[in-house]
């Protein structure tokens, strides 16, 4: 009788062992890039997909509502346990790195900029690149740039946000169960 009761209590044993009272070994889904999903039948013939090893989740840039696919790089935090972290080990909760390139991507077609460029280095390339920069103006549409401009109004980026950016890393934390249903999301 490991199961609790609905109250949380712990019960006493007052009957054998049943199927619906069984356990099984925790998923401990591993960063890597082969990726591996386990079939599990459960009770009720239903199915939970147990991801033992994880390289890529979709992860929501919450303030711009935008969802994007892209690799987990490594995991930097866990409020659980710090053993998580050493072993690499993808859980809910846990505080991962993901690559920024997709949301970097999204940024420059959405807003027309391109974010995470060190600023030193555009200084100096200013004045060499300039017909460059210029040409690429002239493709865009009236109705394309008014687009643009009017989203600029709108647009805020956190400092913190665009130094993780600079470093092509971003900060991120799953919020799905990667034991339970294969993501690591």
């Amino acid at each position: 009788m490991h199961k609790r009761r609905s109250t949380g209590g712990k019960q006493k044993a007052w009957r054998k062992k049943r199927k619906y009272e069984l356990g099984r070994q925790p998923g401990n889904t591993k960063l890597s890039s082969n990726k591996t999903v386990r079939r599990i039948r459960v009770r009720g013939g239903n199915v939970k997909w147990r991801a033992l090893r994880l390289d890529t989740g979709n992860y929501s840039w919450g303030s711009e509502s935008v969802t994007r696919k892209t690799r987990i790089l490594d995991v930097v935090y866990n409020a659980s346990n710090n053993e998580l972290v050493r072993t690499q080990t993808l859980v809910k909760s846990a505080i991962i790195q993901v690559d920024a390139a997709p949301f970097k991507q999204w940024y420059l077609q959405h807003y027309g900029i391109d974010i995470g460029r060190k600023k030193k280095m555009a200084s100096k390339k200013e004045a060499t690149e300039e017909p460059e920069g210029a040409a690429e103006e002239t493709k865009r549409s009236k109705h394309v740039a008014r687009k643009l401009e009017k989203r600029q109004k709108d647009r805020k980026l956190d400092p913190h946000v665009e130094e993780q950016f600079g470093g092509g890393r971003l900060l991120a934390c799953i919020s799905s169960r990667p034991g339970q249903c294969g993501r690591a999301d």
